[in-house]
C-alpha cells in the first residue's frame, strides 16, 4: 500500500462521526474562503488556516477535529497532526475559556517572567498547561513573544500585555468572565 492509500484509509468519514455535526457544518462553511487563498491543486498549503478555523469552531484540535481538516484538505492526518503539535499556537488538549501565556524568554526572564508565571501558578494553582479546577484558565509558559522590549508580556486570549508587574496581572486575570 502505498504512503497516499495509507492515508486515504485513515481518514474515513467515521473517524469524525464523533464531533457535533453543527459545527462539522460550519467548518466545511468555512473552508471555502480560507481556501480561496491558495492552488486548488495544493490544498494541503491550507493546513495552518484550516486548523486555526477548526480550533476556532472546536475550541481545541482533538484527534478528530485533525482528522477533520486533513480530511476536508485530502491531506494525510499525520500531516495534521505534525503541524498540529508543532505550532504552540494550536490546542492539542482542552483548555480553559481564556488561555493566559507568559513569556519566559531571555528578555522576558531577566525582566521577571518567571516570577509573573511562578505567581500566576500559584495564584491559580495550576501548573504549566493546567487549568483551573472551574474551567476559566489555562496557564502556558511560552518561550517568546516578541515583546522583548516591553518584557515581560503575556499574551491573554492572543492579546498581548507588556510591562507588566503582580499586580497589573492580577487586574488583567480579575476582568476575565
Amino acid at each position: 500500500m502505498s504512503h497516499h492509500d495509507e492515508s486515504t484509509a485513515e481518514r474515513g468519514p467515521q473517524e469524525i462521526a464523533d464531533l457535533p455535526k453543527e459545527k462539522v457544518a460550519r467548518f466545511d462553511a468555512a473552508l471555502p474562503e480560507i481556501l480561496k487563498r491558495y492552488p486548488t491543486d495544493h490544498k494541503e498549503a491550507a493546513m495552518l488556516a484550516a486548523l486555526r478555523r477548526a480550533q476556532e469552531i472546536f475550541d481545541w484540535l482533538s484527534p478528530a477535529a485533525q482528522k477533520l481538516v486533513a480530511n476536508r484538505l485530502g491531506a494525510a492526518v499525520t500531516r495534521a497532526e505534525e503541524v498540529a503539535t508543532f505550532y504552540v499556537m494550536y490546542h492539542t488538549r482542552p483548555v480553559g475559556r481564556h488561555v493566559v501565556e507568559v513569556c519566559t524568554n531571555v528578555s522576558c526572564s531577566l525582566a521577571g517572567g518567571y516570577d509573573l508565571f511562578d505567581h500566576l501558578r500559584k495564584s491559580l494553582d495550576v501548573d504549566n498547561g493546567g487549568t483551573t479546577k472551574d474551567g476559566r484558565i489555562t496557564l502556558r509558559q511560552v518561550e517568546c513573544l516578541g515583546s522583548c522590549g516591553t518584557a515581560p508580556a503575556m499574551l491573554v486570549d492572543e492579546e498581548m500585555h507588556e510591562s507588566l508587574t503582580p499586580q497589573s496581572v492580577e487586574r488583567i486575570l480579575g476582568g476575565l468572565k
